[in-house]
């Protein structure tokens, strides 16, 4: 019974940034957990991501859209629902980051960013809630992917920072309006993660990276798959009853941030234990 809280066969789910990293990581869980899954690719030509979504005995389909170009997201829902009808999952991963000064952050690469994280996020989640509610769709979910830096503001990446902090609060905003309506918006706020992105940014500055990693208390970054458990919690009937809630997943590493407005992964797995001994 509590097993099945968590299988999303018969859905098809929408993800962004599934080429690598954690959103690569989720759009597989997806399909691990029975979800046709649409990717919203860039021009990579990696397909490491649909092979594991069809190995996994599950539809992939491809959409090439660049999300830094604004007319470029703002007909692509349009486009993907034109063939794609029965969508009820969405997933905004993708992301883009660049580490410098605040005195000396680019004018250009700060709006590269806004637009990639947060202006495509809202454009993406306003199309298709639209498209949901006009059809009548109810009991459709939303993830996006926030940061620690929803909670507070990081060194050397103002504009990574206030895109994940709009991020946070696009997720609450679109809550709040479209609950009632049927369908849930969560975000999942990762810790620091062994990825591409993290990799680049901060290769340079060991010491950097050895005092992010003495603050983890389990002596370690985390690893895209350690947000496979998380995606399909928040994209199955098992989150049924949660919403505008932003769950971090970040193994204790501290935040500025009480833990009273903060949903943990923690409590999730709390939870699901109990589920399963009852």
């Amino acid at each position: 019974m509590a097993a099945s809280l968590f299988d999303l066969t018969g859905k098809t789910a929408l993800v962004t940034g599934a080429t690598r990293g954690i959103g690569q990581a989720m759009a597989i869980a997806l399909a691990e957990a029975g979800a046709d899954v649409i990717l919203i690719k860039g021009f990579s030509s990696d397909t490491t991501t649909r092979l594991a979504i069809e190995q996994a005995g599950r539809k992939c389909h491809s959409y090439q859209c660049n999300l830094g170009d604004k007319a470029a997201v703002a007909s692509l829902i349009a486009a993907v629902t034109a063939e794609h009808k029965d969508i009820s999952i969405l997933v905004n991963a993708a992301g883009i980051q660049r580490r410098c000064e605040a005195e000396n952050f680019p004018q250009e690469a700060y709006e590269e960013i806004m637009q990639v994280n947060l202006g495509a996020t809202f454009t993406i989640c306003r199309d298709m809630g639209k498209y949901w509610i006009e059809n009548g769709m109810r009991g459709c979910k939303i993830i996006n992917v926030a940061s620690l830096c929803t909670f507070f503001g990081s060194v050397k990446i103002p504009a990574y920072s206030v895109s994940k902090g709009g991020v946070g609060q696009l997720t609450k905003a679109l809550s709040n309006e479209w609950a009632a309506k049927g369908i849930n918006v969560n975000a999942i706020a990762p810790g620091y993660v062994a990825t591409d992105i993290n990799r680049d940014t901060v290769s340079g500055d060991p010491a950097y990276l050895k005092s992010i990693t003495d603050r983890i208390p389990v002596g370690h970054w985390g690893k895209p798959d350690d947000f496979k458990g998380p995606a399909v919690f928040l994209a199955s009937e098992a989150s049924s009853y949660i919403s505008g809630e932003i769950l971090t997943v970040r193994y204790g590493y501290p935040t500025s941030m009480s833990d009273r407005h903060e949903l943990s992964w923690d409590f999730c797995m709390l939870s699901l234990l109990t589920t399963k001994q009852n």
